[in-house]
């Protein structure tokens, strides 16, 4: 069974940078096939971050500039480099597939971006 484990969430001032890091297991998939979903309190789980078939980034459209998803194979991580942090930020991050078939949910990571 695939199990994915987040971690790196914390307390952030605005403008500043955290890295989140997604363990991966139980599967033999590429880690491009891993994306990062941002749950916003009282809002849907929405996705963020993913790699194209293409191996190319992809971003939604409020981090586009500020994140990068990048995966390291060595540790069979998925991550996620976010800078320039903003209070709408704040929320529990996930990784996942970003279509098709998705695996069991992690329990995330959370965020907090203070002024």
């Amino acid at each position: 069974q695939v199990q994915l484990v987040e971690s790196g969430g914390g307390l952030v001032q605005a403008g500043g940078s955290l890295t989140l890091s997604c363990a991966v297991s139980g599967t033999s998939s590429s880690l491009d096939d891993i994306g990062w979903y941002r749950q916003i309190e009282g809002k849907s789980r929405d996705l963020i971050a993913r790699i194209s078939i293409l191996g190319s980034p992809i971003y939604e459209e409020s981090v586009r500039g500020r994140f990068a998803i990048f995966t390291d194979n060595d540790k069979n991580t998925v991550n996620l480099q976010m800078d320039k942090l903003r209070l709408e930020d704040t929320g529990v991050y996930y990784c996942n597939r970003p279509s098709g078939r998705i695996h069991s949910w992690g329990q995330g990571t959370k965020v907090t971006v203070y002024s």
